[in-house]
C-alpha cells in the first residue's frame, strides 16, 4: 500500500461543504455522481491525496443512512494499492470481512473495494486502484 488516496466525509449538502474548502483555498474538482452507490462526490486534491466529498442522492442510500445515524463527518478512509485483485484474494483467504465481494469501479474509474470496520479496526477501509494499474 502506498499512500493514503482519500478522506472520505460524508456532507448534507457539496455545496455548503465545497464553499468551505474553496474558503481555505483549494479547489474543488467537478461533481460526479456515483449511480452504484447513489452519492454525488466531489474531489478535493490535497497534496498527493484528496479529499471525497460525499452527498446522498436518495434517502435511501447508504450515505444518507450513515448521516441520519451520525451526522456529518469522516466517512471512510482509502488507501491505495498497485494490485487490488491480489490483496483482496489475500485478505479473503485470512479470513478478512469485506463489505463488497467483487471489485466495483467507482469514481475517475477507479477499481475499489470496502473493507470491513470488523476486520479494520473499527474504520470503514476503501482499497482503490488507478484505472491505469488493474491487471
Amino acid at each position: 500500500m502506498t499512500q493514503i488516496d482519500h478522506l472520505g466525509i460524508a456532507v448534507k449538502s457539496l455545496a455548503e461543504a465545497k464553499q468551505f474548502y474553496e474558503k481555505l483555498g483549494l479547489k474543488v474538482m467537478p461533481e460526479e455522481v456515483v449511480e452504484s452507490e447513489k452519492v454525488r462526490v466531489a474531489m478535493v486534491p490535497l497534496g498527493e491525496s484528496r479529499i471525497e466529498l460525499l452527498e446522498p442522492t436518495v434517502p435511501d442510500s447508504t450515505i444518507a443512512k450513515f448521516l441520519e445515524k451520525r451526522g456529518q463527518g469522516l466517512h471512510h478512509i482509502a488507501l491505495q494499492v498497485t494490485d487490488l485483485a491480489g490483496t483482496v484474494d489475500r485478505l479473503k483467504a485470512s479470513g478478512t470481512r469485506l463489505i463488497n465481494e467483487e471489485i466495483k469501479v467507482g469514481a475517475g474509474g477507479h477499481r475499489y473495494v470496502f473493507v470491513h470496520p470488523a476486520s479494520a479496526g473499527g474504520v470503514l477501509l476503501e482499497l482503490v486502484e488507478d484505472p491505469g494499474h488493474s491487471g
